[in-house]
């Protein structure tokens, strides 16, 4: 629980009722805790533990056994418990999930609220039923005929055909047409046999609304049967699976967590050497990916899961009309691959999307980093995987991956699948395969602690399986560099800046060339130390070609200088010079000779380097002092995004772990403020101090309650310590449009009436008014 903590039991049955409190526990139910939750909403609780079994079918003592179980469950969430009287009670906004729970409507008595004496008179005359002389007492009598399941059914059976045709399609959950019908009083657009039932109550229309008739929940039961019982499945689906050995598991988690630790280093790269440009409708596109893709020579699911991951941690920002990396991708970048993958791994598990899913229901692609709104389906789908591969037997794993779906959606049934998945869950089943989480259908070392959320037990694995970065190359004859594994950040800027890397991956491969040596030398480095460089990471001696090209490259390089003026070209050797002012292709700068070393160009400085060096010419830029200018471009750097808490609107928390700028309120120990809780002397409900109660606790309190009209005292509470606090905090709002949204805000500055924050929604600072907040919750703890 997140601070400030219920100074009373009263304040705690008060917060754990809230409507987002039931909203956070209601995704993590596994299917049979959402079954008995939906048969008891149908019963209508308060109802008898009795009736539940009955409706569920659960009468054997196993059955019976799982129910107990999942009641015991269902009572530790606060969702629902046995009031002492025999009776089953739930959370109200619990009920309120379903719609129609179980397909049944609301039962007659309701239905039948708005109906008047004479219609109740005509629908018992219909029945054969002597009408009693009051209201109340013709709506008992027809609730209790409509109760009794075979008077029901031995009515219906002697109902016209086309009735019991309706009937029978409507207690299966099949919706009527559009009828408007007022209690009997048939109207146009009657369907077939409606107005045999609506004159009977059977199917009930409600005088000022319009729509389809509405069956009555006493009715459709009777229909079904008495060999119907709602679905109650307390044992998760078996997976078919095969031994399977940790050695195993370890090699392929290995393998798979190495490989992608090194293709995100490539991305990463390829971002910082060209900062990829956003759509205009945001996010980056499909030609962008395959840029990005082609540079790192990984694949479209590898490069988006890479960006969204990395987004989330924070090492990418949006800069403008570009997505760039921050200063924490520099911190990232000197770090040693396990720890490059732990913080990868850690921003997966709570990422509030499914970064691979590249195409949406219309079939239509997808762009990375589009900044959809957060989907807590996405989230608990990767946690239904987790929990689902860890209910494996020891040594077991499954023998197709793709069997691990039923099984996700019993663990987690309201959990999001893609809608282009063949099978459910495929594509985050995919991407734990791709990060190591899964290895041969097993949850791996990595998926274990993931699962429980021991990020120091995670990084020590991170550690055992991924091996650390390679400090060393194999330079070749053929001015080729090879690099197995991953190579360490110090040996890949070393071979980027004076080669072109070729293929990534378990090896990479950089190529030397003239024009690779030329560009170093152009940012400044001089010829013994590059070749004293490359020696120092060689696994042996510098082979003779490659010094040959270097020391070749850097004596050609700056023979031709040039000057700026407009400018001017000048060199120690006059023929050069003449050649330059002979050249065809040079004509464009305007080329004319002062003085045998001495070019003037009538174009730009940079324009008459760019053509010079395309025409194969290796001149160098002097600055005004007459001193060699140094080509070192500088990285672009985005700021780095704002990090979202968990919790409804977060984005991740491995991005607060890896750019540390959020505060995050240590959690109520549940045990601690249980004992406090349960040896305080009972006291009746405190009044909250508006009320005439103690006093507010800090100044804050009292001018948020002056202005929040709309929040209880136990959420003036949340809001005043988020304040106080500088914590994160969730805000259920009502905007000047009437719409709701539910706000995740941070950085509060209290400003009465309005309250200043920084939105991650709209991913910006906004101002808020506290009379519209209509509600406050506080965001999920680690």
């Amino acid at each position: 629980m997140s601070p400030p903590g219920p100074r009373s039991v009263g304040e705690l049955a008060d917060r754990l009722q809230r409507p987002g409190s039931v909203a956070l526990a209601l995704p993590r139910l596994v299917l049979p805790h959402l079954q008995v939750a939906e048969a008891l909403a149908a019963l209508g609780a308060p109802t008898s533990r009795d009736a539940l079994a009955e409706l569920l079918g659960a009468t054997d003592d196993e059955t019976t056994r799982e129910l107990d179980v999942v009641l015991e469950v269902l009572a530790d969430q606060a969702l629902v418990w046995p009031d002492g009287a025999g009776k089953l009670r739930m959370a109200g906004p619990l009920r309120q999930a379903w719609d129609a729970p179980l397909g049944l409507d609301a039962p007659l008595e309701r239905l039948l609220a708005g109906a008047t004496s004479e219609d109740l008179r005509g629908m018992l005359a219909a029945l054969g039923i002597k009408p009693p002389g009051t209201k109340p007492q013709r709506l008992a009598a027809l609730v209790a005929h409509h109760s009794n399941p075979e008077q029901v059914v031995r009515l219906v059976s002697k109902a016209p055909a086309a009735v019991r045709k309706l009937l029978e399609r409507r207690a299966e959950g099949t919706p009527g047409q559009p009828q408007s019908i007022v209690f009997g009083a048939p109207g146009p657009g009657l369907e077939p046999g409606a107005r045999w039932a609506l004159e009977r109550g059977l199917l009930i229309q409600d005088r000022h609304a319009y729509g389809p008739a509405r069956m009555p929940a006493e009715v459709t039961l009777s229909l079904r049967g008495p060999g119907w019982h709602a679905p109650f499945a307390p044992l998760p689906p078996s997976v078919r699976s095969a031994s399977v050995t940790p050695a195993e598991v370890d090699h392929e988690a290995s393998a798979a967590a190495t490989a992608f630790a090194s293709r995100a280093v490539s991305v990463l790269s390829a971002c910082s050497g060209t900062a990829p440009t956003r759509l205009k409708s945001g996010g980056i596109g499909a030609r962008e990916l395959a840029r990005i893709g082609k540079a790192a020579q990984a694949d479209d699911a590898v490069v988006r899961l890479v960006l969204e991951t990395a987004y989330a941690a924070g090492l990418l920002g949006r800069d403008g009309d570009r997505v760039a990396p921050t200063e924490a991708y520099d911190a990232w970048a000197e770090l040693e691959p396990p720890e490059q993958f732990a913080v990868l791994l850690q921003a997966w598990r709570n990422l509030p999307l499914t970064p691979t899913e590249s195409r949406d229901e219309d079939n239509k692609a997808l762009p990375a980093l589009a900044g959809a709104p957060p989907c807590n389906g996405c989230v608990q789908s990767r946690h239904g995987l987790l929990d689902a591969a860890g209910q494996l037997p020891a040594g077991q794993g499954a023998t197709v991956t793709s069997g691990l779906g039923p099984l996700v959606t019993w663990h987690r049934p309201l959990a999001h699948s893609s809608p282009l998945d063949g099978t459910p869950f495929a594509t985050v089943i995919r991407e734990a395969e791709i990060l190591g989480v899964l290895a041969r259908g097993a949850l791996s070392a990595f998926g274990i602690h993931l699962r429980t959320g021991d990020t120091e037990a995670l990084g020590m694995e991170c550690r055992r399986l991924l091996p650390s970065a390679t400090a060393t190359a194999r330079i070749g004859a053929d001015l080729t560099a090879v690099v197995t594994g991953t190579p360490s950040a110090r040996l890949a800027s070393l071979l980027n800046s004076v080669a072109d890397r070729e293929t990534s991956g378990t090896a990479s491969v950089w190529r030397f060339s003239a024009g690779s040596i030329r560009r170093a030398l152009d940012a400044g480095r001089v010829c013994d130390d590059i070749t004293a460089d490359l020696a120092a990471v060689a696994a042996g001696p510098l082979p003779q070609p490659l010094s040959y090209l270097i020391a070749d490259t850097a004596r050609g390089h700056g023979r031709v200088r040039v000057a700026p003026a407009a400018c001017v070209i000048h060199g120690d050797e006059p023929a050069l010079l003449a050649e330059l002012a002979a050249h065809r292709k040079l004509a464009k700068l305007g080329l004319q000779q002062l003085a045998p070393t001495v070019l003037i160009s009538r174009s730009p400085l940079d324009t008459t380097l760019a053509t010079l060096r395309a025409e194969g010419y290796a001149p160098v830029a002097e600055t005004a002092e007459g001193t060699v200018r140094v080509e070192k471009p500088r990285p672009q750097r985005a700021a780095a995004p704002v990090p979202a808490p968990r919790g409804a609107g977060a984005r991740d928390s491995g991005r607060i772990a890896a750019t540390g700028t959020a505060k995050k309120p240590a959690p109520v120990d549940p045990n601690t403020l249980a004992a406090q809780l349960l040896a305080a002397p009972p006291t009746t409900p405190e009044p909250a101090p508006f009320d005439g109660g103690p006093p507010f606790a800090t100044d804050t309190e009292e001018i948020v309650a002056g202005w929040a009209k709309h929040l209880p005292y136990s959420d003036v509470r949340q809001l005043a310590h988020a304040i106080d606090a500088d914590a994160p905090i969730i805000v259920d709002y009502v905007a000047t449009s009437g719409n709701r949204t539910v706000r995740t805000l941070s950085r509060l500055e209290l400003d009465p009436p309005y309250l200043e924050a920084w939105c991650h929604l709209r991913e910006d600072k906004r101002v808020f008014t506290l009379s519209r907040i209509h509600g406050v919750m506080s965001p999920v703890p680690e």
